[in-house]
């Protein structure tokens, strides 16, 4: 079976797990700027590390048949510092032209601050002046329905920002409702130690159907599994799920959205 992994930190992972990906059927990985593990000293480092996105990781995938795409921002564990964020900013539309870029992601926030959330509107804004898609962090455990909510308040008071071009990332039970709702795609991660396992993501999937929701790995330097998606998969077959249901919310879903993005092209 094919499946799409939407969200990836491949800077972060071995090749050996590209190669691993493509065995289990994987088409296209997705990579969202994110956090490199330590706070970056300027705006050179996004720099360097945007170009690696956009230059170096898609010819590292495509040794082995795998169509690379990125995102591109600020991440949110960096956004406290607004005039870092500002330059950073600056930088994005200069790679929006690049082959592989998809949008304005992950974007979002991690400890509910007054800077990041003045970061975000600054990165809602940037997406909407370049109709860019957007990638959604949402933060994790205890702040996750708080900053949820505030991520959904901004979204929908910019009248620019239509919702079908928006995926929330990292919902759980508490906060997928609210995403669906609101007319936006919401992000199943399956992580080993939080946010979702197989077993949960499968029941999220039949409380609330399969439409506007997609399953990833989102790994990345920390414990994360990037064979996630197709074990999910294998549950749900050992479920009950026939073959169509399961492509439908692994290859389906996320090619829907990301075929939106002029760039995406399997």
């Amino acid at each position: 079976m094919h499946y799409i992994e939407p969200h990836a930190h491949m800077v972060s992972r071995v090749t050996d797990d590209y190669e691993r990906m493509a065995l289990a059927g994987c088409k296209a990985v997705c990579e969202p700027a994110f956090w490199a593990g330590f706070d970056r000293s300027g705006p050179a480092g996004f720099f360097d590390y945007f170009s690696q996105l956009t230059e170096h990781e898609p010819k590292r995938a495509a040794k082995f048949g795998l169509r690379h795409f990125c995102w591109l921002c600020i991440n949110s564990k960096e956004a406290e510092d607004v005039k870092l964020a500002e330059e950073v900013i600056a930088l994005v539309p200069q790679f929006l032209d690049r082959p592989n870029v998809l949008g304005i992601g992950e974007i979002g926030l991690n400890k509910n601050s007054r800077n990041e959330m003045r970061v975000l509107e600054m990165q809602v804004d940037l997406a909407a002046r370049h109709s860019q898609l957007i990638l959604v962090h949402t933060p994790h455990l205890e702040d996750k329905l708080k900053g949820t909510r505030l991520i959904l308040d901004v979204l929908k008071s910019d009248r620019r920002i239509k919702p079908e071009r928006v995926i929330i990332d990292h919902v759980e039970e508490h906060t997928v409702e609210m995403v669906l709702d609101a007319g936006m795609w919401a992000g199943m991660t399956l992580y080993p130690e939080t946010k979702c396992t197989p077993a949960r993501a499968i029941d999220i999937l039949e409380i609330y159907g399969r439409e506007r929701l997609w399953l990833n790995s989102a790994c990345d330097w920390g414990v994360s599994d990037p064979l996630a998606v197709p074990k999910t998969a294998l549950e749900m077959k050992r479920r009950g799920y026939l073959a169509g249901a399961i492509e439908k919310v692994v290859f389906q879903n996320p090619k829907k959205f990301l075929s939106q993005a002029k760039n995406f092209k399997l």
